[in-house]
């Protein structure tokens, strides 16, 4: 088991030791779970469900035609109100 230390600032912040960080793969502005049992206390990192999806769904055409999507989906939203009457 490897122990590291290091210092609490006034606003109660850690900086969390390069090892550590490599280890677990956390980088800046990724997110980080406390799990708390009785006097020990895990770090864990948050696996974002938006990444884990990314690409998951091949787009039509490469590169996407962003005005050609938003101009289906105007349509779509018009028929479907048309639709509703």
């Amino acid at each position: 088991m490897n122990e590291f230390e290091t210092r609490i600032t006034q606003k109660g912040q850690v900086t969390i030791p390069i090892a550590i960080r490599v280890r677990l793969g956390l980088n800046p502005k990724d997110r980080i779970r406390f799990e708390v049992d009785g006097d020990d206390v895990k770090i864990k990192p948050v696996h974002s469900r938006l990444k884990a999806g990314y690409g998951a769904v091949t787009p039509k055409n490469r590169p996407e035609d962003w005005k050609q999507i938003r101009t289906e989906m105007a349509k779509a939203i018009a028929d479907e109100v048309m639709a509703e009457d």
